[in-house]
């Protein structure tokens, strides 16, 4: 592990109204810390999430995240934080907001890139509207804006460089980079964005559930919005050889020849699971599961497909559909095909309409006309919010 995300959420969130601290509360079909964790899910090698005492229960509720209890101010729960990450190999962290729920993945990166050059590096958009010095509700004279920004999270660092720092600091900073410049460390600015303003007040909740509608896209088998839309393609061709019967996407079917392969040569099946590897830009199959290694010889292509699939979730992406078009003039696939889309289905743990299976000859031409084999090719979609 190199890349941790320390996301701060022990804040009570008073300005934002509601008996329900802000971080905790519905944004869209989420709740706002469940936008926050979700930005960095592919991003960070591990995800520690600091909480106030009386949250520990709503905590629990959070997956595949470190839980760390937080102090009495934002410069406890962050040293706390670091606490937790110390050991575990970590090289660059990552301190965010709770509240800044919809950050944009730009964002993120060019944090992280920065950091390959920098030891510290944080996102600010230029302040543009004019300044005013105020008493009360008069303005007594004006600020220049040149060279001021509006702050933003996260703010990267190098893991021992910051840790030191929050070790050695006293006194409330207002956020990570005063503590960083506190204690030496040179800090790039990376782009801002609009769109990683901070939910602080109540109004913000019906911004933030704007900019959600606007993003608003697909939905994956739990209704939750899809935003990262993936495609890949796979084909596959496997020859005739003596044998009774073939394995197509899943089903067994009669025939007076077999298909010959290192595994059981679903050719159907094969060209899924590497449309959805293609998808991904995780190589195909024979990086997974290599030919050499004799422990997948005769092995059922379920096997491979779940693998596919379950890679696909563990980076957060869904099934949104998928075709299969298996290409030969026997055995005839359309009495089939409603068996095949259900094994399919089934393996893939979605629901049947977004499973295709279908068919076709090459009107006698080619290796397939002359019925020395079997292809296919497919085509997968993708997509996470």
């Amino acid at each position: 592990m190199t890349i941790a995300a320390l996301i701060v959420a022990a804040g009570r969130g008073t300005r934002a109204g509601g008996d329900t601290p802000k971080q905790w509360r519905a944004l869209g079909d989420a709740r706002v810390i469940d936008h926050a964790v979700a930005a960095f899910r592919d991003l960070a090698d591990m995800i520690v999430v600091v909480h106030h005492a009386d949250d520990t229960e709503r905590a629990g509720t959070l997956a595949d995240v470190t839980l760390v209890e937080g102090g009495q101010t934002r410069a406890a729960s962050v040293a706390a934080g670091l606490a937790a990450l110390t050991g575990q190999g970590i090289t660059k962290v990552l301190i965010h907001d709770a509240a800044r729920a919809l950050t944009p993945r730009a964002v993120i990166t060019d944090v992280i890139d920065a950091l390959d050059h920098a030891p510290a590096a944080a996102p600010a958009l230029a302040v543009t509207d004019a300044l005013w010095r105020g008493d009360a509700d008069t303005v007594v004279g004006t600020q220049p804006r040149d060279g001021l920004y509006r702050a933003q999270t996260p703010q990267g660092f190098h893991f021992d460089a910051i840790k030191a720092a929050h070790d050695t600091y006293t006194g409330a900073p207002l956020d990570d980079v005063e503590v960083a410049r506190a204690a030496g460390l040179a800090v790039t600015i990376t782009q801002g964005h609009e769109e990683n303003f901070k939910i602080t007040h109540a109004e913000d909740f019906a911004r933030a559930e704007a900019l959600l509608a606007t993003r608003m896209g697909q939905t994956d088998r739990k209704g939750h919005s899809m935003l990262d839309i993936r495609l890949g393609n796979g084909y596959d061709v496997h020859r005739f050889g003596v044998g009774n019967h073939v394995w197509l996407c899943g089903v067994k079917l009669d025939h007076d020849r077999c298909l010959q392969g290192h595994s059981d040569a679903d050719v159907g099946m094969h060209a899924l699971t590497d449309a959805i590897y293609g998808a991904l830009a995780e190589g195909d199959i024979g990086r997974h599961f290599p030919p050499s290694d004799m422990k997948w010889k005769g092995a059922e292509s379920h096997i491979f497909l779940r693998h596919a699939i379950e890679l696909a979730r563990s980076k957060g992406y869904e099934l949104m559909n998928c075709d299969v078009t298996l290409i030969c003039e026997r055995p005839k696939i359309g009495p089939h095909a409603e068996a095949m889309r259900a094994a399919l289905a089934d393996i893939l743990s979605v629901d049947l309409d977004r499973v295709s299976v279908k068919a076709t000859t090459s009107e006698k031409l080619g290796f397939t006309g002359r019925e020395e084999g079997i292809a296919s090719i497919a085509t997968a979609a993708l997509a996470k919010q």
